[in-house]
């Protein structure tokens, strides 16, 4: 199964290659070089896996990184299909459009549950499985020739630009921070604000430290190890807490913070810039009165739930 998965990634990095390709023949883009260099570079990577050495890695996220501080990544020229042409087709395919956005979801989760006895990867099989079937049924849908698949994939590739690379830059930032003892110098901090033996101080203090940890890292997956070992273990499972319960919405709770924050560009910045909203953060503006609504919620079904 492991090899399964790292056929996907291959796949992953095929497809960032490609982009890279369509970059360098791109003319009309003035950064066609730079822009290359970046998304093979990211293939590479992803092609490469476990084989390539952690340092080697890391000197290539660097040198990426120099890539784009120096302004030498730049989104390409390739142009999307007519507006007529687009029309026309919203018009034929109606709401079935988003039928195979719902089914990443829905095949993700059954595809997981199946795979559930014989492999501890079956999330991330399942989500890689989810996608394909998914672009199969856009085909169908949509009754579009495959040979566009490498061509929009990179259109809309280059269109969410260099922030593709956030998330594993944040989950690894996530790590160091955990290795270089964050957790414990927050719980200090921490204790030093919270009366002992107050719990609904202390799961406050820990639903808004998740939630701006998470604003701050731009994921909750890389904020929870940090803030449970900071304020949840001290404070709250050793006070009687259920650490299921604290858990579960602990890592919930994260991701208020991921409503507000550019950081989550995947899910705040990158949909702005698809849909060319004019402001930049009109996402983030709208989820913001939900997410402090949540984050109320969480404090409340913690405190009441847990203890």
């Amino acid at each position: 199964m492991e090899n399964i998965l790292n056929y996907m990634y291959v796949l992953c990095g095929i497809i960032l290659i490609i982009a890279g390709i369509y970059s360098l023949i791109d003319k009309k883009n003035p950064k066609r070089i730079g822009t290359f260099i970046f998304w093979v570079l990211f293939g590479v990577i992803f092609i490469g896996g476990k084989s390539i050495k952690p340092d080697v890695v890391g000197g290539i996220l660097l040198f990426m990184g120099i890539l784009t501080a120096t302004k030498n990544v730049s989104i390409g020229s390739l142009a999307n299909s007519s507006e007529e042409y687009r029309k026309e087709k919203a018009m034929k395919i109606g709401n079935k459009i988003f039928i195979p956005a719902v089914s990443i979801g829905v095949l993700a989760f059954v595809i997981t549950q199946i795979l559930e006895p014989y492999t501890k990867l079956n999330g991330l099989l399942g989500l890689s499985f989810a996608a394909i079937l998914s672009l199969v049924i856009t085909l169908i849908i949509t009754k579009e020739n495959p040979k566009y698949i490498t061509y929009d994939s990179t259109r809309v590739l280059q269109q969410m630009g260099v922030t593709v690379i956030l998330p594993q830059l944040l989950v690894s930032l996530g790590s160091i921070f955990k290795e270089a003892g964050v957790g414990g110098i927050i719980s200090k901090m921490v204790s030093m604000f919270i009366p002992e033996q107050n719990i609904l101080i202390a799961v406050v203090a820990y639903c808004i430290g998740m939630a701006l940890f998470t604003a701050i890292m731009g994921n909750a997956f890389a904020a929870f190890s940090v803030i449970v070992l900071g304020i949840g273990e001290p404070f709250l499972m050793k006070a009687g807490g259920n650490p299921v319960i604290i858990g579960a919405l602990g890592l919930t709770a994260g991701y208020c913070g991921t409503l507000i924050t550019p950081m989550a560009a995947n899910f705040n910045i990158i949909p702005a810039t698809i849909l060319e909203m004019k402001n930049k953060n009109g996402v983030i503006l709208t989820q913001l009165p939900l997410a402090l609504i949540l984050l109320v919620i969480h404090i409340i079904l913690i405190y009441v739930w847990a203890f």
